[in-house]
């Protein structure tokens, strides 16, 4: 019973882990830009066909492709923000809303043009295959690389934008964009670069989601609803409440599958309705 209960836990947090991964870019973006990106998931899904092509196409290792894949979904952002985005910036939350969830059907018609509807599995190293015996429980190795890496992208984040000038050159621009200019700043740039440093993140989640959900074209819709849904419970803007939210919808989500199954999904809708009638805000949103 103990056991069955580490392992739950377990892998509702590598579930958890990886929506984080996948959603911290847009609380990057919908935080501390105020701007409503629901084209998030289709940079994610841009990450993971980066990772399948440069693996099946080049023979490019695993690990490579993870950097690789930030850097083409943060490109593709770039472009679009360039001709697109940076024209939505000042407009009215319906503009947004409408123009990105646009875009993510354009993205998903070219996936399919390009790559087909079916879906696209990858081959991992073989040590990140398999599982490792600790204190008579068998844990997943690929797991246990997941929660890792979103350990360090989480204080990597943290320090970045709590710690560093950058940080607050965003936090300035966004509370005021005519002040931060009159006092030097470039806020279309900084505004550049946190749009690709938040899709260039989807990107890294989308390549890291294709072995334990897949890829296909419908990607970009299907998370689109688990990142919406830990940015409102972890609350605008905050990096450690968008990862206490992962957490507590992954576990919420895996253990839920695992002893109520007759409700499958259901449950972190139900998690999501809990939390956010006792804080309204989210767990460590501002108002």
């Amino acid at each position: 019973m103990i056991n069955n209960i580490v392992i739950v836990l377990f892998d509702g947090f590598a579930f958890g882990m990886l929506l984080f991964v996948l959603s911290v870019g847009l609380t990057v973006t919908l935080g501390l830009m105020n701007f409503i990106n629901l084209a998030h998931g289709a940079f994610g899904m841009v990450g993971g066909y980066v990772t399948v092509m440069l693996m099946r196409q080049y023979g490019v290792p695993f690990l490579l492709t993870l950097p690789l894949a930030f850097l083409g979904a943060a490109l593709v952002s770039v472009v679009l923000e360039r001709i697109f985005f940076r024209r939505l910036y000042r407009s009215g939350e319906l503009n947004q809303v409408l123009f990105t969830i646009g875009l993510v059907f354009v993205a998903a018609a070219g996936a399919t043009y390009f790559f087909g509807t079916g879906q696209q599995p990858i081959v991992l190293p073989s040590w990140l295959r398999g599982s490792v015996e600790l204190f008579g429980i068998r844990f997943g190795v690929y797991r246990m690389f997941l929660i890792a890496v979103s350990l360090a992208i989480t204080a990597v984040l943290f320090f970045t934008l709590e710690r560093t000038r950058f940080g607050a050159k965003i936090r300035a621009s966004v509370d005021n964009q005519k002040v931060a200019q009159a006092l030097g700043l470039n806020v279309e740039r900084i505004f550049a670069i946190t749009f690709a440093l938040g899709s260039g993140l989807a990107g890294l989640g989308g390549a890291l989601a294709v072995e334990i959900v897949g890829l296909d074209p419908s990607f970009g819709f299907h998370f689109l609803v688990y990142v919406l849904i830990v940015v409102s419970v972890g609350g605008l803007g905050s990096i450690a409440g968008s990862f206490l939210g992962a957490a507590l919808l992954g576990i919420g989500d895996v253990a839920g599958k695992y002893l109520v199954p007759e409700l499958g999904s259901f449950l972190i809708y139900l998690l999501l309705v809990a939390i956010l009638l006792v804080k309204p805000t989210g767990l460590l949103g501002k108002r």
